[in-house]
């Protein structure tokens, strides 16, 4: 679901024309030249503000962005999400898939100088545990996790699971982050009271202004791996001394800042802003988010039309992504169609069985509503004009539904009233819905465990809309099973046939909003969350 504060439409009309005037200031009075001293310290604008410092309590990504600058995982992903290792030094898996022994790397300290052993790491990987759903199915798994030395961590299994590593690994939700023993033994669901890692990074606690600024300073200490930087994983050198942040919640405000060079970076730009942005000779745009976001049309499994699987395929063939992301997003630098439910560009990034929704088939999706006993019934559509970029999905889909025959109902609220409506079960004509469009972050939704929208378990627990397929819930376990990179090819292609045919939800496209930054920074990482290490500023 969107993740970004909503903002009406005339606020940010009203935020273009602040921020024209302001540019236009900036770009004729913005000549001095920064010292040298300050190329040490990088001032960012992060896309929310700090409000939770312990990573286990939630998982937003500015607190995933804190949580990488202060502490370090096991395991972390590269530049192609896979999973390699970052405090492990060694993984030693037994023949038959059952143990992992993981040796830490020596010389692993805390940014208090005390030295990082397996007794600090068990009792955070078990806090991690009882928070994260990709740990609890681990845990499924494991028969048991203990300390073997100060430097050995055992993970003992009850049957081979070829997640391991890539769950230590994940920053798709909370993030395995390891503490001092002291702060892991904290309940799970009470926030620890310091902030003390091994990171590159250490947090500045007596600095720490929420809602206005946050600091960080280069920890003199770190041992950096020796291999090549990439993704989140490999080494982290942190070329500048001290890291601000600038909490701007006003868009016009933020671009006039850093057009006016007062800060570095701004992370998570509003891309009404961005051609604007791209005027000024001192900016530039920044990749860092290789899978970005990505649009869809979620149908209610439970009640008529979209309750037989006719109504969803004609639903997914009534889709124009071209249409959608034109505007949504607009500028077609930013945005491409996509048919992979586990998300394009990514490593199960296959569309199989999905070929026939590339392109929009209006005469076949008549054809099967038709087939599936639709007669004009009305279709409660939820909406909102909060966020623009729903608004705008919404409509076109609404439009692209009445075109195949269906009667819409759409009915417009506030964003937390359209999140409130998402579960209720009710029948539509009784405050419960029929479908509605919204957008999610790839990095979440791009691996078949932590894709909550393909959860197809009858059971009824899974996220709103409710798709039950038995068959697709034993592919998925399938994949959960299957070790190495072939046999996890081969089960995600079977359960991406499947899904395609019974069609969870209808994929709208996939969008890559860039991060802005000053011309003078270079080294900007594309990890999908902004990371600070590497960076520097001339």
């Amino acid at each position: 679901m969107a993740s970004e504060p909503a903002r009406s439409t005339t606020a940010r009309r009203l935020s273009s024309l602040l921020y024209g005037t302001a540019l236009a200031i900036t770009l004729v009075s913005a000549t001095a030249t920064p010292a040298s001293a300050q190329n040490d310290v990088l001032k960012v604008i992060p896309h929310a503000d700090l409000r939770v410092l312990d990573p286990l309590q939630i998982a937003a990504a500015v607190t995933k962005m804190h949580a990488l600058a202060v502490y370090e995982t096991l395991f972390a992903q590269d530049e192609a999400l896979q999973p390699k290792p970052m405090m492990a030094e060694s993984v030693d898996v037994s023949a038959d898939g059952l143990t992992y022994r993981i040796a830490l790397r020596p010389g692993l300290r805390f940014h208090d100088g005390q030295a990082v052993t397996a007794a600090d790491v068990v009792p955070s990987l078990k806090r991690w545990m009882a928070r994260d759903f990709v740990a609890k199915k681990m845990g499924e798994f494991m028969a048991s996790l203990e300390a073997d030395g100060e430097r050995t961590v055992v993970i003992r299994l009850k049957e081979p699971y070829g997640l391991v590593e890539y769950s230590l690994s994940t920053a798709s939700a909370i993030v395995p982050v390891i503490m001092r023993a002291k702060d892991a033994a904290t309940d799970p669901f009470v926030a620890v009271t310091e902030t003390v890692g091994s990171g590159p990074f250490k947090f500045e606690r007596g600095q720490y202004a929420p809602g206005s600024r946050v600091v960080y300073t280069r920890n003199a200490t770190y041992a950096p791996r020796s291999e090549a930087t990439s993704g989140l994983a490999g080494a982290r050198l942190a070329k500048i001394e001290r890291v601000e942040w600038r909490v701007i919640p006003d868009a016009a405000t933020a671009a006039a800042a850093i057009g006016a060079g007062e800060v570095d970076i701004w992370d998570g730009p509003t891309l009404d802003l961005l051609p604007t942005l791209e005027k000024n000779p001192a900016i530039q745009f920044v990749k860092v988010q290789q899978l970005g976001n990505f649009a869809y049309v979620r149908p209610n499994h439970l009640y008529p039309p979209f309750n037989d699987v006719r109504a969803r395929q004609a639903l997914a063939l009534a889709m124009d992504q071209n249409e959608a992301m034109a505007a949504a997003i607009g500028d077609k630098r930013w945005w491409e169609p996509c048919t992979a439910y586990f998300i394009c560009r990514s490593a199960y990034g296959i569309d199989a069985g999905a070929e026939a929704y590339r392109t929009q088939n209006l005469a076949r999706a008549k054809q099967l509503l038709a087939e599936s006993g639709y007669k004009g019934e009305k279709v409660v559509m939820l909406g909102t004009t909060e966020i623009p970029l729903v608004n705008a999905m919404t409509q076109v889909a609404a439009q692209q539904m009445k075109a195949i025959g269906i009667n819409i109902d759409l009915q417009m609220m506030d964003w937390s009233g359209m999140i409130g409506r998402f579960g209720k079960k009710e029948p539509p004509d009784q405050g419960g819905w029929n479908v509605f469009a919204a957008y999610g972050t790839s990095v979440i939704w791009y691996h078949p465990l932590t894709n909550s929208g393909m959860n197809t378990a009858c059971d009824r627990s899974n996220w709103a809309g409710w798709p039950c397929d038995e068959e697709a819930t034993k592919l998925l376990n399938q994949f959960l099973r299957a070790r190495g990179a072939e046999a996890q090819t081969a089960a995600v292609t079977a359960l991406h046939r499947r899904l395609a045919e019974v069609v969870p939800l209808v994929l709208g496209g996939q969008w890559y909003p860039p991060t802005v930054a000053r011309k003078n920074v270079s080294g900007i990482l594309p990890t999908n969350f902004l990371a600070f290490w590497n960076i520097t500023k001339s």
